[in-house]
């Protein structure tokens, strides 16, 4: 045989083995199907009553000057930190959430109809505050102080729960008791069985206060002009659960 023919001869041959290497993985991966899953998503939902409440106050004034505008500002927040401290609250539920001074501006239009340049007429200073009430039976006398020493903006209130780990527990085993009904069901309008959980995930609860008028009066003190609604306040959390489909 040529010695040109034995070099190609031999090359095909050492080829040979790397060509059937090669093909080994494709086969081996085509030999292990994927596994059968159910993916289904769970909500669950706890309520609560509620035993703190955020409330929301601003003090805002107006002078001529912004020193005139910060004094008159800063006294009456004086007096409504002294007020409310004086009530019960603590310097940890006291927390000052913003502050502004702002020109305030008129804008005359002239004869011809025809805007004028804006004419500073003053300041305004506002100051807002964080309060935590931990004493529900003290909301309504604590607004009406607080309004009655300065505070003229504001009002927003968040019932809430100081620790609400139980209604959270609650919430999730209804989550996952919801997960397992859908993929029951799934499951048998498909003719198959649920297996194993395989991946479960929690997205983060979400406090939810239901409307006002489920709920009963919140006794108010003898000397508060606010009535104050508690309402309930509901925990949702949702999870996605796979479960792989019995064989």
């Amino acid at each position: 045989m040529p010695s040109n023919t034995r070099m190609i001869a031999l090359g095909l041959i050492a080829g040979l083995p790397l060509a059937g290497l090669g093909v080994m993985p494709a086969s081996a991966a085509d030999a292990s199907p994927r596994e059968a899953v159910i993916s289904v998503a769970g909500e669950g939902r706890a309520t609560t009553t509620p035993d703190m409440a955020v409330l929301g106050l601003s003090v805002v004034r107006q002078a001529k000057t912004a020193r005139e505008a910060l004094d008159e500002n800063n006294k009456a927040m004086g007096d409504v930190l002294a007020a409310l401290k004086k009530a019960g609250i603590a310097e940890r539920d006291l927390q000052t959430s913003g502050f502004s001074v702002q020109p305030q501006f008129n804008y005359p239009q002239g004869t011809d109809g025809q805007p004028k340049p804006p004419e500073l007429i003053g300041y305004q200073v506002s100051n807002s505050l964080s309060v935590r009430v931990r004493d529900l039976s003290k909301l309504g006398a604590v607004i009406d102080e607080a309004v009655t020493l300065g505070v003229n903006q504001g009002g927003d209130i968040q019932f809430t729960n100081d620790k609400p780990d139980a209604a959270m527990e609650e919430a999730r085993k209804n989550a996952v008791a919801d997960a397992i009904k859908k993929a029951k069901t799934l499951a048998e309008a498909a003719g198959v069985k649920v297996g194993r959980v395989i991946e479960i995930s929690e997205s983060s609860p979400r406090p939810q206060p239901v409307p006002v008028y489920r709920a009963a009066m919140m006794k108010e003190s003898a000397d508060s002009s606010v009535p104050i609604q508690g309402g309930e306040t509901s925990y949702n959390i949702s999870i996605n659960v796979t479960f792989a489909i019995a064989q």
